[in-house]
């Protein structure tokens, strides 16, 4: 013990200063007590920036502050968390600075089996009440995944159990994410590994698996304490990837079992959950096979059995062109009369349209918009409305010019179309019929078509390709009278001798 001063006189109680005050007690508790256990319910948790841990245990009268530094936090086998009983290990310090003691803890256990579950069903509570549990949230498992991701321990028996019902049942690729699966560190590296199977690249030189599988083998409720922390459910909730849990035996229940999308009871019946048997498969293939190949047949037989019964139900393909031949013939016999026609009724429309666009009217209608035109330029003095009225009747002057050229071609296109149509009439009329050596006979009343109307006609003209020829059946002694029309120029013909020839009644 350092003392500044001797004693004053009169008195022999030495003198402190503050900090020696503080390190004297320090160094009391720390001596009195060194390493001792204290239980109590967990009161306030705080958390520092820093990394260090805050938090008070108190029962129903006292409070002890504990802290835990950084560097302790990860070895802890609980976090401690306000309501939970616990049991506390460490040493009791002093901290001069607030005149305060408090403990320094580096082990924090639950006090007792029944507060484990107390914290567990209050967890599940909370999980509950987010809807993590919920059917509708839960993943389908691929039939058959290419790759199966397995988050357990490289050295126990599990994976060994996983990959030898996998062999057996249909061997796929497997990737082992290594974690410890019970101790402090067990809920952060299997939350850790969860997320870094989701993170993964599908197709990539680490591809994603379609499959996750966490598995552990059995033990107590402290060994699967890691799979029952709220890290680990939260993990596990949150991958895209479907999950299948297999942590423990059948009778064991942990909070990842209830997140995930499927729950196995024990790691090698996760491996029959992920794959199907492949010789069942071949087997079924064979079989659907078989009932591919029975349908097809099937099918085709009846397919060609209704065909045959439609092909005799059908008609003839000549019986069926016998009507289009009808309507054909029809339609040729009325085509000649029908172009007939059609090109006296264009004709009487061009002659009708051409009355309605007769020049005088139109130059008369010019003359008369000129007329008004001047007389309203000359009750128009103002030198702008004069030049106005100049651009107006320059502008009519050119619309005239312009109704003029759009008429003379109007008529020459009626005129084109006018000799176009006559000569299509020309070339189908009777008169180039006549040319190749046929004849039309006329009698008083009209055509003669048959043998009985010539007997009975008084007089036949018979019309040629360059005329006309008239039989009077009154004197057949006499030479035949003879009329001739030329149709182009018309030339004085040397007379002809009519040929020997009798009566024709």
């Amino acid at each position: 013990m350092d003392l500044l001063d001797d004693p004053a006189p009169g008195q022999n109680m030495p003198e402190y200063t503050v900090s020696e005050l503080s390190g004297e007690v320090k160094r009391t508790l720390e001596g009195s007590f060194g390493r001792l256990r204290v239980r109590g319910e967990v009161g306030r948790v705080f958390k520092a920036r820093s990394g260090h841990l805050y938090y008070d245990v108190k029962d129903d009268r006292n409070v002890l502050a504990c802290t835990t530094w950084k560097g302790q936090v990860a070895g802890l086998s609980v976090v401690p968390e306000e309501g939970l009983e616990v049991v506390v290990t460490g040493k009791l310090t002093a901290f001069g600075a607030q005149s305060k003691y408090n403990m320094n803890v580096d082990e924090v256990a639950v006090a007792g089996q029944g507060a484990l579950m107390a914290l567990l069903e209050k967890r599940k509570k909370q999980l509950e009440s987010e809807g993590l549990f919920s059917a509708s949230r839960k993943k389908p498992l691929p039939f058959l995944p290419q790759i199966i991701g397995v988050v357990t321990s490289p050295s126990g028996a599990v994976i060994r159990d996983i990959l030898h019902r996998l062999r057996e049942r249909f061997p796929r690729k497997v990737l082992i994410w290594p974690v410890a699966v019970q101790g402090a560190n067990c809920a952060a590296e299997v939350a850790r590994a969860i997320d870094g199977f989701n993170r993964l690249t599908p197709g990539g030189a680490l591809p994603r698996p379609d499959l996750i599988i966490v598995a552990r083998g059995g033990g107590s409720v402290e060994d699967l304490w890691g799979f029952n922390e709220e890290i680990t459910a939260r993990a596990a909730a949150a991958s895209a990837i479907p999950l299948i849990s297999a942590v423990g035996h059948e009778t064991d229940t942990t909070l990842i079992d209830y997140v995930s999308d499927r729950r196995a009871p024990t790691p090698t019946a996760a491996a029959e959950l992920a794959v199907p048997v492949r010789l069942d498969l071949l087997g079924w293939t064979d079989s659907m096979a078989a009932r591919l190949h029975r349908a097809a047949g099937s099918a085709i037989s009846l397919r060609r059995q209704r065909l045959g019964d439609l092909s005799r139900a059908l008609p003839r393909a000549d019986s069926l062109l016998d009507s289009p031949r009808q309507r054909l013939d029809r339609a040729a016999e009325q085509l000649p009369t029908a172009l007939i026609r059609g090109v006296q009724a264009r004709r009487l429309h061009l002659s009708n349209t051409a009355a309605h666009l007769r020049p005088a009217t139109l130059r008369a209608l010019v003359e008369r918009r000129r007329d008004r035109a001047r007389n309203l330029a000359a009750r128009l003095t103002l030198r702008p409305i004069q030049r106005e009225l100049s651009n107006r009747r320059d502008h009519l002057t050119a619309l005239s010019r312009q109704l003029d050229r759009a008429y003379a071609g109007h008529l020459q296109k009626q005129r084109n179309r006018l000799q176009a149509t006559d000569r299509l009439l020309a070339s189908l009329g009777y008169e180039a019929t006549l040319a190749r050596g046929f004849a039309v006979v006329r009698g008083p009343d009209g055509l003669v078509t048959t043998t009985v109307q010539a007997s009975a006609a008084a007089s036949l003209e018979l019309q040629f390709a360059d005329g006309r020829v008239t039989i009077s059946r009154t004197d057949t002694t006499q030479p035949i009278e003879t009329k001739s029309e030329k149709r182009a120029t018309r030339k004085t013909a040397p007379p002809r001798t009519p040929p020997e020839q009798g009566s024709l009644f």
